[in-house]
């Protein structure tokens, strides 16, 4: 099995096998808010949220053996309208050396030192439709998804609850709002199909056909085969198509997972019976899978990046906001509670 680190509301744990045997350690960061998690490259990178004492960022070049702080990202003194850093939300690798953290507010920073520095990727800072992004979950909106193209990296898509949907082919030199074909229906009719109005919980994208996407959608699960052009949206979902995790097979792109819930202020599992829904043909049909995991009495809710699949996508891992955390088998058809004393799980990450 796969390291696989868990960032929580009290700490960073990991989870190793050794010998046949798992090992939760002990967290880094006791008692601290981590809110991303990212190895990349050799390195671990753990973000921190510590309200009054602001946002922090450490990395360690030891597998967690030992950290070490690092400059965080913050906006420039005197930039118009920019409020401090409150989280950052998502920590992404280009694979040759080039790190992203999406933030709260809305925001994209980039380093290409290691985390040593970062800098405000100011063309999507100053994109004339941000005057009319909103909070969604948070009264500011946030930047929740990067997604680097494994083939160019200079093509990136990223999302922003609620501001849509963002592509750039010229490593953010310059950015498109896209996504047509998503619908907002807490919007008025006249206004749904607005791209800016677009409340995206989660993008997936395939590793091995990145042009495949899933996005699980305050209004539903919708998939695009252009990378994030255009969407359809995917009816019926069963037992809801709300939720907020989204996970996508990295090799088949006909595949991808979803933990549903019920919209839109309730947010507990369906009828209290937690599943994850899966799909094998592209999103024609799904399928909701529950051997292992909560038939009843269940109030757990998965966030944004509290799911995640392995690199043959054969296991998955998710945890709750309850402190539960799950590892799934044979593609998530048999689940297995690893631990359920957990602080609230922020997000699972396979290393």
């Amino acid at each position: 099995m796969p390291t696989l680190h868990i960032a929580t509301r009290k700490g960073l744990f990991t989870l190793r096998e050794s010998l046949g045997r798992r090992h939760l350690s002990r967290p880094a960061f006791p008692g601290e808010a981590v809110t991303a998690v990212l190895a990349a490259e050799g390195r671990l990178f753990a973000a921190l949220r510590l309200g009054h004492f602001g946002v922090k960022l450490h990395r360690s070049d030891d597998d967690g053996a030992t950290w070490r702080e690092l400059a965080a990202p913050a906006f420039a003194a005197g930039l118009e309208e920019a409020p401090a850093v409150d989280m950052i939300w998502t920590l992404a690798s280009d694979g040759g050396g080039t790190l992203y953290a999406g933030t709260l507010p809305a925001a994209l920073f980039r380093s290409t030192d290691g985390g040593e520095s970062w800098s405000l990727m100011e063309s999507l800072w100053q994109v004339p439709e941000r005057k009319d992004w909103q909070g969604g979950g948070y009264d500011l909106p946030g930047l929740h998804t990067v997604l680097v193209d494994p083939r160019d990296a200079r093509r990136l898509t990223v999302a922003v609850s609620t501001g849509g949907v963002w592509r750039s082919a010229d490593a953010g030199a310059s950015w498109r709002l896209t996504g047509s074909g998503l619908h907002a229906d807490y919007m008025p009719p006249a206004l749904a199909k607005e791209l800016v109005a677009q409340d995206v919980h989660r993008l997936a994208a395939c590793t091995a056909a990145p042009e495949t996407v899933w996005c699980q959608h305050h209004n539903g699960i919708f998939r695009s085969t252009d990378g994030g052009e255009t969407f359809d949206r995917l009816d019926p979902v069963q037992p809801s198509a709300f939720g907020f995790a989204v996970a996508a097979h990295p090799r088949e792109a006909q595949t991808a997972w979803f933990v549903p819930a019920v919209k839109d202020e309730c947010r507990i599992p369906v009828d209290a019976r937690l599943v994850v829904t899966r799909t094998t043909d592209g999103g024609r049909t799904f399928e909701a899978l529950g051997s292992g995991l909560p038939a009843a009495d269940c109030y757990d809710l998965v966030y944004r990046h509290g799911l995640d699949v392995d690199a043959d996508g054969e296991r998955l891992a998710m945890g709750s906001t309850t402190g539960n955390l799950w590892l799934g088998q044979d593609g998530g058809a048999h689940w297995e509670r690893l631990d359920a004393h957990l602080p609230p799980i922020a997000q699972v990450a396979f290393a």
